[in-house]
C-alpha cells in the first residue's frame, strides 16, 4: 500500500541544516579549502573597504585553521528583529549580512549571505574573537550550536580593532578533512598581489613555514615570474586598467608565450578566484581579437583567405584578470564562473581600447605577436582542411570500438575513454547505455605535448578521441561536442596514473576549451576492496584503507588489492566508477595552470631530461596519491 502525501510530510528545515543535510550544495565537500575561502573572504572584504591591512592565516597541526584580520570586527551589539547579537547572527543564520546593500561595502565577495554560516555549520568546533570599541569579545561553537555564549573577555587598546576565527572542519562532511596547504598558499598570494598594500601572511604549523606578501603593484611582476624571458611576448607585459564611478573597475595583464603553451590563466571577480571564468574573461577574448584585427588590417598584415578567430588569438595567451563590480552574479554558492552580463562588454571594451592603443605605439613588437596569430590561424585551416579531405561530407566517421550511448542529447551524455580492452569490456556492461560510451584506449597514448596541434591526430588513438568528441585538436567551438562529461578512467596503480597523466596532458595541451568549460573529468577507481561481513567498502589509497580498518571495530576484514579495472566485475566497476551516485570524479580546471603547466613542461619535454632528474632527486620521497 502507497503512503498518503500529505501536509505533514513536508519538512521546513531551519537555522543551519539545510547546509549539514545537503553540504555540496553550499561548499566543495572533497577538501575543506573553501571554507577557508570564505573566512579569508570575509576579511578581504574589509580590505577592499579601505579597514583592513593584515590579514594573517595560520594552519594548525590539529588540522583547524585560524583566520585574523585588523579590520573593524564583526558586530556585537544586538540586532532589533531577531534579538540576537551581530557575531551570533552571522555566524548562526542563513542568507544573514551586511553585503546585500552598497551601505558597508562598496565591492564584495560575499553576497549570499551563507559563508561563514556554512563554516559554522560544518565545523566540529568554531571559536571567534572580536577586538571593538576598547573590547575583546568570545563566543564558541559546536556543530553550529552555540556552547559558550558571548561575553566580553577583557580589555584592548583603543584602535586595536579586528576578528579571529579559528575552526576545525568536521570529517563527515568531506572527502578529506585536511586543508591543502599548496593551495591556500596559491589563493593568499593572489589576494595580496591584487590588493595593493595589504599584507597577508599564512603560517603552517607542521612544516614550520611562515611566509608574508605584501605588494604595492604586483599583477606584471607575478605574471611575468611564470615564464622565462625567452618566452615572453612582448618582454613586459600589457597592462590594461578601467574605472567606471562606484560600479565597476578592471586591473588587467597579458603576455603571450612564444611556444604558444598558456602558463597562466587567472580571472577574479572581487579578488574571489573564478576557475571557470565567465563573463569577463569572455570580454578579455573578445577585445583583445578586436584589437588584433583591426591592427592586422590596417597595417594589411593578413594574407589572402586568412581571418583571425577568437582561438587563434587566445593560443598561448597568458594573463592575470581583476574585476571589482558593485553587483556581480555568480553562477553558483561557489562562485567558480561569473555570469553578470554587462561585464562582457566593459571588459571587451576596455581592453580593445588598450590594444589599439599599445600597438600603435609598439608596432614592431605587434607585428611579431600578429605573425604569431596569424600562424595559429594558418595551422587551424591546414587542419580543418585536413578534416574536410576525409570525410568531404559528414565529417569523420566514429571509431569502431567507439560503443556509443543511445542519448543523441550532448548534455545528457557522457564518454569514458577507457584504457585497455579488457577493462572497456567490463566498462560496456557497467554502463548505462541510455547515456555512457565507452571507448577503449590501447597502452599508453602518444606523449603529444610537443606535437602541433595540427599534427597530433596522425596517432590514431588521438585521432579516435578527437573523433569521438566531434571536436579537433586546437578547435576552441565546442558547438559539435558529442558529450558534455568526458571521463579518464584508467587504472588505480602507477601505470594508471601515467596514462591519466598523458591524456588530461593532451586534453590541456591540445582541448583547452574543453577544460576550461568544466568537461574534463579523471575518475578515481578504488586500489582496495574491503569485506566487513556483509558489508563491502572501497579504499581509492591506502590510508583510506587503513581509516576503514581502524573504524571496523575488531570485525574480521577480509582486503582485496585490485591489479587493474579488467580484474573487476561489471558491478564492481559500475559502483565504483561508473555510477554517479556512487563514483568519484576529479574535474581537470585551468586555474592549476600556475602550477602544473610548468611541471607538466618538466616532465614531459623530451628537452628537459637534465631538469627531470634533478626534480625527482628533490621531490621524490614527496609522491602522494
Amino acid at each position: 500500500m502507497k503512503a498518503a502525501y500529505r501536509a505533514d510530510d513536508i519538512e521546513v528545515l531551519s537555522g543551519l541544516d539545510p547546509v549539514r543535510r545537503r553540504p555540496g550544495m553550499f561548499t566543495d565537500t572533497a577538501r575543506p579549502n573553501y571554507l577557508a575561502h570564505e573566512v579569508i573572504d570575509n576579511s578581504v572584504d574589509e580590505a577592499l573597504a579601505k579597514h583592513c591591512g593584515r590579514i594573517g592565516v595560520t594552519l594548525h597541526e590539529d588540522g583547524s585553521l585560524a583566520v585574523e584580520d585588523d579590520g573593524r570586527g564583526m558586530p556585537v551589539d544586538t540586532h532589533e528583529e531577531t534579538g540576537l547579537s551581530g557575531l551570533e547572527l552571522i555566524l548562526t543564520r542563513l542568507h544573514a549580512g551586511a553585503k546585500f546593500s552598497r551601505k558597508q561595502y562598496r565591492y564584495s565577495g560575499g553576497l549570499h549571505g551563507v559563508g561563514v554560516s556554512v563554516v559554522n555549520a560544518l565545523s566540529s568546533r568554531l571559536e571567534v574573537r572580536v577586538r571593538r570599541e576598547g573590547r575583546e569579545w568570545r563566543m564558541e561553537f559546536a556543530g553550529g550550536e552555540t556552547r559558550r555564549a558571548l561575553e566580553a573577555a577583557g580589555k584592548v587598546a583603543k584602535g586595536n580593532t579586528g576578528t579571529w576565527l579559528r575552526f576545525w572542519p568536521d570529517a563527515k562532511y568531506f572527502s578529506n578533512a585536511s586543508f591543502h596547504a599548496p593551495s591556500l598558499r596559491r589563493v593568499l598570494r593572489a589576494k595580496a598581489l591584487l590588493c595593493p598594500g595589504l599584507k597577508v601572511s599564512l603560517a603552517v604549523e607542521a612544516e614550520g613555514l611562515n611566509e608574508e606578501w605584501q605588494y604595492q603593484d604586483g599583477l606584471g611582476a607575478y605574471l611575468e615570474e611564470q615564464m622565462s624571458p625567452a618566452e615572453r611576448l612582448p618582454e613586459e607585459p600589457l597592462r590594461f586598467s578601467r574605472l567606471d564611478g562606484e560600479l565597476r573597475a578592471l586591473d588587467c595583464v597579458v603576455q603571450w608565450s612564444s611556444d604558444g603553451v598558456k602558463r597562466i590563466e587567472e580571472s577574479y571577480v572581487n579578488l574571489v578566484p573564478t576557475p571557470r571564468h565567465g563573463t569577463h574573461v569572455n570580454g578579455l577574448r573578445s577585445g583583445l581579437t578586436e584589437g588584433l584585427r583591426e591592427f592586422c588590417e590596417f597595417h594589411k598584415l593578413l594574407p589572402r583567405d586568412v581571418k583571425i578567430a577568437p582561438a587563434d588569438v587566445w593560443d598561448g595567451v597568458n594573463f592575470v584578470l581583476s574585476v571589482k563590480l558593485a553587483e556581480p552574479q555568480f553562477t553558483g554558492q561557489m562562485k567558480e564562473s561569473l555570469a553578470s552580463r554587462d561585464c562582457a562588454a566593459f571588459t571587451a571594451d576596455a581592453v580593445k581600447s588598450g590594444m589599439a592603443l599599445w600597438l600603435n605605439q609598439h608596432s614592431d613588437v605587434g607585428e611579431r605577436i600578429a605573425r604569431q596569430v596569424i600562424a595559429a590561424a594558418q595551422r587551424r585551416i591546414k587542419a580543418s582542411r585536413k578534416v574536410a579531405r576525409r570525410a568531404p561530407v559528414a565529417g569523420p566517421a566514429l571509431p569502431g570500438k567507439l560503443a556509443d550511448c543511445i542519448s543523441a542529447v550532448p548534455e545528457d551524455s557522457e564518454i569514458f575513454l577507457v584504457e585497455g580492452d579488457s577493462a572497456g569490456g567490463s566498462a560496456r556492461q557497467a554502463r548505462r547505455r541510455e547515456h555512457q560510451a565507452v571507448l577503449p584506449l590501447r597502452g599508453k597514448i602518444l606523449n603529444t605535448w610537443e606535437v602541433d596541434s595540427a599534427d597530433v591526430g596522425s596517432s590514431q588513438e588521438v585521432h579516435d578521441i578527437a573523433a569521438a568528441l566531434g571536436v579537433e585538436a586546437g578547435d576552441a567551438d565546442l558547438s559539435a561536442l558529442r558529450y558534455h562529461k568526458v571521463c579518464i578512467l584508467a587504472d588505480a596503480d602507477s601505470d594508471g596514473r601515467h596514462i591519466a597523466t598523458l591524456i588530461c596532458a593532451l586534453f590541456a595541451r591540445h582541448f583547452p576549451e574543453l577544460v576550461r568549460q568544466g568537461h574534463v573529468h579523471v575518475v578515481m577507481p578504488p586500489l582496495y576492496r574491503l569485506d566487513i561481513g556483509k558489508e563491502t567498502r572501497y579504499a581509492l589509497t591506502e590510508d583510506e584503507r587503513d581509516a576503514i580498518l581502524r573504524r571496523a571495530g575488531g570485525r574480521k576484514v577480509s582486503v582485496t588489492r585490485f591489479k587493474g579495472l579488467g580484474e573487476m566485475s561489471a558491478k564492481q566497476l559500475r559502483e565504483t566508477a561508473m555510477a554517479p551516485d556512487t563514483r568519484r570524479l576529479v574535474r581537470l580546471e585551468m586555474d592549476q595552470a600556475e602550477e602544473a603547466f610548468p611541471v607538466l613542461d618538466m616532465l614531459l619535454s623530451k628537452k628537459r631530461a637534465a631538469d627531470r632528474r634533478a626534480w625527482l632527486e628533490d621531490k621524490g620521497d614527496l609522491a602522494a596519491n
